[in-house]
């Protein structure tokens, strides 16, 4: 078991990401954007500088939480463009001994949902052979897309693909910010879970208002999934993704980079307090 984050919610520069691990003690991160690009699209001189600043730190990369499906994806998006960031990514996942890519399952643009599952299930066989192929795992996020609307289309996912690389990232405030139990959704796909992300937030309400808290304090049952993971033998990472002072991937970014820096490592701290107790 080990403690990681999803760093950019720390800060944009590599440097800072770094910094906020260290100081949580934390010697793993899972990376997402870095600048103004990501693991995929830096160029080679950007990389290099990132490889190197993570070499120097002893620094784990836990996950590439790549853009590939993800909100910003819908169904009717070029394929092309999903297959070019995972194949991009493949040496240098490999050379950063990382094996998860975080990916989501295309949301709809008005298809018919027979038409929406089938397609999305053939982008995600071809991907899910690009990544066996090498030695990689796609870990789908209950989030934006087909699998994401509840713990049955999760399954009914995983089941039409039918690839031992295919598994699962749970987000334990993903569910209530979709008025889902969190709870309910986790059990139901335990069994394919092999990375959690940390979030909470209050339930959705009927007129679409929800609130991202610190762990524990929300409607994502952060302490009883923990848990009963733990209980039930998950030996994995546990990644923090605060959506406190920032939400970087929908461009929420704090304009205090301080404050930002603070409850992004505030976060960290409590969730191991957190930990401790359990």
């Amino acid at each position: 078991m080990f403690f990681t984050g999803i760093s950019d919610e720390a800060g944009k520069a590599i440097e800072t990401q770094i910094k906020a691990h260290q100081q949580l003690g934390w010697n793993h991160l899972e990376l997402r954007a870095i600048g103004d690009g990501n693991l995929a699209s830096l160029s080679e001189a950007e990389y290099r500088n990132v490889y190197e600043k993570l070499q120097g730190a002893k620094m784990t990369v836990s996950c590439f939480s790549s853009g590939i499906a993800n909100w910003a994806k819908k169904i009717t998006t070029d394929f092309q463009l999903d297959v070019t960031e995972l194949t991009n990514s493949i040496p240098r996942m490999h050379e950063l001994n990382t094996k998860f890519v975080r990916i989501m399952s295309y949301p709809n643009d008005g298809w018919a949902e027979k038409k929406w599952f089938d397609e999305v299930i053939r982008r995600l066989k071809e991907l899910s052979k690009i990544a066996a192929d090498n030695g990689l795992i796609l870990v789908h996020e209950n989030c934006s897309g087909y699998g994401g609307i509840s713990a049955d289309h999760t399954l009914r996912l995983l089941e039409a693909v039918d690839s031992p690389a295919l598994k699962l990232v749970y987000d334990t405030g993903n569910a209530p910010a979709e008025s889902q139990d969190s709870w309910d959704y986790y059990q139901k796909v335990k069994e394919h879970i092999v990375y959690i992300h940390i979030k909470d937030a209050t339930m959705k309400t009927a007129t679409g208002d929800t609130e991202f808290t610190f762990p524990g304090e929300g409607d994502g049952y952060v302490r009883k999934i923990v848990a009963d993971a733990l209980n039930s033998g998950y030996d994995g990472g546990f990644s923090i993704e605060p959506h406190l002072a920032a939400i970087v991937h929908l461009a929420q970014e704090s304009k205090n980079a301080d404050s930002q820096y603070n409850t992004y490592v505030e976060y960290g701290e409590r969730f191991k307090k957190l930990m401790a107790e359990i």
